[in-house]
């Protein structure tokens, strides 16, 4: 979206996970340089893996978060950017061709034209639209191009990226906002806006991959040449390891998470056979009844969750078609990627450079913000800020055909552009 800025203006983001609810309000001045002026964060209620669960629950812990971030600002919000994370996140391509006049070069008018048949009638089906994102063009069916301004061809292509998550997300969404008495000014993919945040602009060029791991789900982007041009997501997070523990070690899932926090890692080592912890058993609480255990245990538990998510990450970017690509690095985010040994256990399934993604592009955030986990609030603060999306002309929801299907389509495509 574009903005007016006054002197200053007042942008709030609201990060509603399966983990945490964070709200992060910024001043932005006409120049565009954000400051961060107050934020709020608490554990989420009422969402599961990206979905509403609980309603009263859920708005309990919208309205905390955003008091609190209103306390600190000093100020009352009434609209929000929203974060959007669903394992069922879809991309689709939407591509469109003009005829050019060979004897002039290409003008604004026919970027316009272009663009305006590529939105013209967008299917959705079932789903609904979150990001419609003009990402390359195309002469004569060559190589892609940022900007074809000025050249001579006798065929313009455009590609544009569609991001569309089940229409119920949306809804359900909806209705916990607008019982927080708030308003919605946008939406975003959080690994889309974690992105924004951790990624640096060669990355961004290069090609990579951001992967956002929350507590309920593990959300993709991919970016090649500064746009995203690949959304998904896997129905597994960081909660799922607290559960594997609270019932490998039969001990109370609050518990199980403190157990991972203080002890946990990704991969064994030899001290670990010798090095013990204390696990309470589930429903005791008297230390007569604590029980020892190597921590070799522990870790047993939790590496081959964290090996079967990176598993399931890349399937989802060998359908994506980034598998022979060397290039292509990997950037780890969200609460769950500080788990010791992680970023270890990534390179080595996906066979990648691997980093930890922190978010940064703001100066003077405060330590708090600067953790992984807050990299999606941060990033949607981003988006708001610098990037502008144009909704397509006409919407419509209709069944997609088999031989038409969004994942044939963006694969394809992604295949063509990685060669």
């Amino acid at each position: 979206m574009q903005h007016s800025f006054g002197k200053t203006s007042t942008v709030a983001a609201l990060d509603i996970g399966s983990s945490k609810v964070c709200c992060v309000i910024a001043k932005v001045t006409k120049d565009k340089k954000i400051s961060v002026a107050g934020y709020g964060y608490n554990a989420s209620r009422g969402i599961k893996n990206g979905v509403v669960t609980d309603i009263s629950q859920a708005t309990i812990a919208i309205g905390n978060a955003v008091q609190d971030a209103e306390q600190m600002a000093n100020e009352r919000i009434d609209k929000v950017i929203v974060s959007v994370g669903s394992e069922k996140v879809k991309s689709y391509l939407k591509t469109a061709s003009i005829s050019l006049n060979k004897n002039r070069p290409i003008s604004d008018a026919d970027l316009e034209k272009v663009y305006l048949k590529g939105t013209a009638k967008v299917n959705v089906g079932d789903y609904n639209l979150v990001h419609c994102i003009h990402n390359s063009y195309r002469l004569d069916g060559g190589e892609l191009l940022k900007d074809p301004h000025n050249l001579f061809a006798d065929e313009l292509s455009i590609n544009i990226l569609l991001g569309l998550v089940p229409e119920h997300v949306c809804k359900n969404l909806n209705t916990i906002i607008e019982n927080a008495h708030l308003d919605i000014a946008g939406r975003v993919f959080d690994s889309y806006a974690s992105g924004l945040a951790c990624l640096v602009d060669d990355e961004k060029e290069m090609g990579a991959t951001i992967v956002d791991m929350g507590g309920g789900t593990t959300s993709i982007t991919s970016f090649k040449n500064g746009h995203p041009i690949y959304f998904g997501a896997v129905p597994v997070g960081g909660n799922n390891v607290t559960n594997d523990i609270a019932y490998g070690l039969t001990t109370s899932f609050s518990y199980a998470e403190r157990l991972k926090t203080l002890h946990g890692c990704a991969f064994l080592t030899a001290q670990d056979d010798i090095d013990t912890i204390n696990v309470y058993p589930v429903g005791e609480e008297d230390d007569s009844c604590i029980k020892q255990v190597p921590r070799a245990e522990l870790i047993n538990i939790i590496t081959p969750r964290i090996e079967e998510t990176f598993e399931m990450v890349n399937r989802k970017l060998k359908e994506a078609g980034f598998e022979n690509d060397s290039s292509h690095r990997v950037v780890l985010t969200g609460g769950a990627s500080q788990l010791p040994g992680v970023v270890d256990v990534a390179a080595m399934v996906l066979d990648k450079q691997v980093r930890l993604g922190r978010p940064h592009h703001i100066l003077n955030l405060p330590d708090t913000l600067t953790e992984p986990a807050f990299s999606t609030c941060i990033g949607m603060i981003l988006f708001d800020v610098n990037y502008s999306e144009r909704r397509p002309k006409k919407i419509i929801a209709k069944s997609v055909s088999a031989g038409d299907s969004w994942s044939d389509n963006i694969s394809m495509w992604l295949k063509t552009l990685w060669g």
